[in-house]
């Protein structure tokens, strides 16, 4: 038995998840010493709450889509409404060199999942679905290349296995995130600090606090939230119509996904009103409702976790998934930490790799965060993991990708 549940049943679930997930974290030492965020503890044990229902009594739960997406959208488009050109600047050579170290991993991803397919006597191309376009990827990609390798290459229940793997990735991207970068901190002796800082309203409207500080208190009014819908919206619009414009006219060329879009369009619309009309930005509305729609849109892909399919992969897809989680947090851990430094950003850097490395970019800044609330702040981790991973790495991960099917068939 399927019980669909309504977008506003949904959003009431999601939040309850989200209150679920911040008293856990206040409660159990284990997930706050892990750094574990909020929507990852709450999301999860909503879904073994799932599980077990479905075990027990066969009723699953089927939420509505739409908002989640929606929040996605939401949560991409105030990345780009928060860049601009001054700002991406800034990123300079580690923003480069990130960019890279990020684009290397694609590549280890889709050999390891390749090889390991092989091995294993299955379809290679099982490999490149165990690896970047389900997990560097997550479910957007998965959806935009399960069905082409159902219908161009007849490789059965694609689409399933590419929802299954991705969300395999979403969860253990926001469970070794926090532990790694944990790992890196105690060794360079770093301490905890206060989490409560007293900052004043000035100081709030900084660009650089936008998803640094979660938790910091931002003096918003009912007009600049209104201005700031409005901004949202037409990030919106303007990926709906770029979607639209991609899917008809450009399919084999860019075929970008539409958070993309809103993305570019927020890159686009910031730049234009702050260095054409001079327009004074209201960082701290996108700021809230970035992060008010981050921790929904977890809460709702949790909610929407089918442990009963997790369990249902074949053995050698499983050990696939779990390589790749080994290999993320060596990687991380002895590349990425490295080349970015060695020092407490490079660390802050590595969570958040771990976060889009095997999740979503959603993920990786829910680790940077859960981390910056208990170490200070890293000003160029925010600066430059939210650019690369949401703006940078679908680009690198489409072209690596189509060189791999074309080198396979």
């Amino acid at each position: 038995m399927e019980w669909e549940v309504n977008s506003y049943y949904t959003l009431i679930a999601a939040t309850l998840v989200l209150l679920l997930g911040k008293f856990l974290v206040q409660k159990i030492r284990f997930l706050r010493d892990f750094n574990i965020p909020e929507p990852v503890a709450g999301g999860l044990i909503a879904a073994i709450i799932l599980f077990v229902l479905y075990q027990t009594h066969g009723v699953s739960f089927k939420f509505e889509k739409p908002l989640q997406d929606a929040f996605m959208l939401i949560f991409f488009s105030s990345i780009g409404l928060s860049a601009d050109f001054s700002r991406l600047k800034a990123g300079g050579l580690p923003l480069v060199i990130f960019t890279v170290v990020v684009g290397a991993f694609i590549i280890v991803q889709d050999v390891i999942g390749v090889g390991l397919a092989s091995v294993l006597g299955l379809d290679p191309l099982i490999g490149l679905i165990t690896g970047s376009i389900t997990l560097t990827g997550g479910h957007g990609t998965a959806g935009a290349w399960g069905p082409a390798f159902e219908k161009d290459y007849g490789l059965t229940g694609a689409t399933a296995l590419g929802m299954a793997s991705a969300t395999f990735g979403l969860v253990f991207g926001g469970l070794i995130g926090g532990p790694v970068a944990r790992r890196l901190i105690n060794r360079q002796g770093r301490k905890p600090v206060e989490n409560a800082v007293k900052v004043d309203d000035q100081a709030s409207a900084s660009t650089d606090n936008v998803f640094e500080k979660a938790q910091q208190t931002r003096l918003i009014t009912a007009d600049s939230a209104v201005e700031t819908l409005a901004l949202f919206a037409a990030c919106l619009v303007f990926g709906q119509i770029m979607d639209s414009v991609d899917a008809e006219y450009f399919p084999a060329f860019l075929n970008l996904p539409k958070f993309v879009w809103c993305l570019f369009g927020g890159v686009i619309l910031r730049n234009i009103l702050t260095a054409v009309f001079k327009m004074d930005m209201f960082d701290r509305a996108v700021d809230v409702f970035g992060n008010a729609a981050l921790s929904l849109f977890l809460a709702m892909a949790l909610l929407n976790l089918k442990l009963w399919e997790l369990t249902g992969l074949a053995g050698p897809v499983t050990v696939i998934l779990a390589v790749q989680t080994v290999v993320m947090i060596i990687y991380a851990t002895f590349v990425t930490y490295v080349i970015m430094g060695r020092d407490y950003d490079a660390a802050v850097v590595s969570a958040g790799h771990c976060g889009f490395g095997l999740g979503a970019t959603p993920t990786a800044v829910a680790n940077m965060q859960s981390v910056t609330q208990t170490f200070g702040p890293s000003h160029k981790a925010f600066l430059i993991v939210p650019m690369v991973g949401a703006f940078f790495v679908d680009i690198i991960n489409a072209l690596i990708l189509s060189g791999f099917v074309n080198f396979l068939k």
